[in-house]
Formats: structure tokens, C-alpha cells, sequence
């Protein structure tokens, strides 16, 4: 989730440049995150799931599914489907966010899995497939290549396997920080390379990572899962985010937010439902 963030200018090198940068951006937040109030540690451990409402009736019953859970930050999504009866899976960039989930995880007396490895290279970490591929809310952003993304998706799910994918919209990373006028084309192929105070999860953090992104849209998504060889089953777009990890939002409803100025004006989640043949 790269938001309310401060612009920086950082000096890229190679490709592989990105992936340190976000590497330290994520492991500069781990202890404020898992401070926040924004992710109930405390009432996660006590019983609370960390699944939305969004894409639970997408994931279904998850009971003896086997899941692999890609860009799974500390694992509460990965282990909230083990609590579920489902046999996870876990990766992530960040090592320090891996050690936590595994943390999580042995306090829990759960039996998830967690490598810490970036998502173009999981097939030399994790063998085997999967029944359900799972990835949520504020990861693809991080990517550059999203058809590499599908390939590996396509690579782990079995023949009639599916991926539950839930994100924030495209139309969301147009605007500014403050959603007050917008900052970036729809169509977006250049890296976004920022600088943030504080963290969405919380403001006032003393830490201030730097990060690189990248926007992509709906129709870039779509075609790639399907050059991947994937049948799309289910899309749908959300005029309220389940997060209220932006500037400037109001919930209109319990749990669910929206920039205060805007309403129900713009789209700002979509879930896409696919299927391996």
C-alpha cells in the first residue's frame, strides 16, 4: 500500500535496485505495523480475522485447500485462512516481515509456511501446487512486469485451481496524496519513485522509507492473466476501500471508507477471479 507519502528523487541503477530499495522500504515498517492499531496484532492473536468482506465469499470454503499466499507482508491473511482449515503458504520480500509472520505463526500453534523470496522468484523456493493462489490489496504496485506476475500464478495453480486477487484500483494511484487533483496518467509505464513520512498504518511513525512502483491498469491485468492461459471467471469494482489507509476518508459504513470529498464518485478496489483450465 504506497500511500500519504513525500516525493524524493532516488538514483536507480539496474532493475535488481527496486527490489532493495523495497526490501529495506518494508523492513524500515515491520515494527511500527506490528505497534499499529491499524493491524490489531493484539486482536488478531485473541481470535479476529484480518479477511474483509470483499474477498471472503470469493475465496469460499478454504477448508483442506492449499493456498499460497503471494506478498503476504507479516502473514495475518495467510494465517487467517489456516484458521480456516486451509494449508498456507506464505511469501514475501521483506525477510524481517517473514520472521514476524513465523513468529505469528508459532504463537498461534499453527502449522503456515513463510519464505521470504520476491515473486518472480518463488518457483526456486516453493515446489509443489496449489488449489488457490491469494494476493491482496496494495501488491502489484510493487511490480514492474506484470505478465512475469501471471506467469508465476498460472505456474502454481493446479488444473482447475483459482486465483482470489483483490486491489486497490488503478484510479486511485492517478491522484495526489490528498486525492485533491491528478498527479499520474492512468496509463502509467515509468517507475513512481517516493519518499514516505510516516507509513499508512501509522502516520506519525518515525521512519521515513523510500520506495519505487509502478501504476498499472484494468486492461493490462486482465490481458496478462489471460496470455497466462487463464479463463477469468469473476470482476468486479468497489466504490469504497475496506482499509482506511488513505488521506482525507470518512466511513459511511462500518468498515468501509471512502475519500471524504469524492463519495461514491470514483471506483477505488477491484477483485478479479480466474481459473486455471
Amino acid at each position: 500500500m504506497n500511500t500519504n507519502s513525500t516525493l524524493s528523487l532516488i538514483v536507480m541503477k539496474p532493475e535488481t535496485d527496486y527490489k532493495n530499495i523495497n526490501r529495506q522500504s518494508w523492513n524500515d515498517r515491520v515494527d511500527s505495523h506490528l505497534q499499529s492499531e491499524f493491524y490489531d496484532v493484539e486482536g488478531f492473536l485473541k481470535g479476529q480475522t484480518s479477511l474483509k468482506e470483499i474477498e471472503l465469499p470469493l475465496l469460499g470454503d478454504v477448508n483442506g485447500k492449499s493456498i499460497l499466499h503471494l506478498q503476504c507482508h507479516f502473514g495475518q491473511d495467510t494465517l487467517s485462512l489456516q484458521r480456516m482449515g486451509a494449508k498456507c503458504t506464505g511469501i514475501d520480500l521483506s525477510d524481517k516481515a517473514i520472521v514476524l509472520a513465523r513468529e505469528l505463526n508459532e504463537q498461534l500453534g499453527l502449522d503456515a509456511e513463510f519464505v521470504a523470496c520476491d515473486v518472480y522468484d518463488t518457483s526456486n523456493h516453493i515446489h509443489g501446487k496449489f488449489d488457490i493462489v491469494y494476493t491482496s490489496y496494495g501488491t502489484i504496485g510493487w511490480l514492474p512486469d506484470i505478465n512475469r506476475w501471471a506467469e508465476v500464478i498460472a505456474h502454481f495453480l493446479k488444473p482447475g485451481g483459482k486465483l482470489v486477487f483483490v486491489e486497490f484500483h488503478p484510479v486511485v494511484w492517478m491522484f495526489n496524496d490528498d486525492f485533491t487533483k491528478v498527479k499520474y496518467p492512468y496509463h502509467n509505464a515509468d517507475p513512481i519513485v517516493e519518499q514516505e513520512s510516516g507509513t499508512y498504518a501509522d502516520r506519525e511513525a518515525d521512519i521515513s522509507p523510500k520506495y519505487v512502483s509502478w501504476n498499472h491498469g484494468l486492461g493490462e491485468v486482465v490481458t496478462a492473466l489471460l496470455k497466462a492461459g487463464l479463463k477469468v471467471e469473476a470482476f468486479q469494482e468497489y466504490n469504497y476501500s475496506p482499509y482506511n489507509c488513505f488521506a482525507n476518508t470518512v466511513e459511511f459504513e462500518s468498515g468501509k471508507f471512502r475519500i471524504r470529498h469524492l463519495g461514491d464518485k470514483i471506483p477505488m478496489v477491484y477483485s478479479v477471479v480466474v481459473v486455471r483450465r
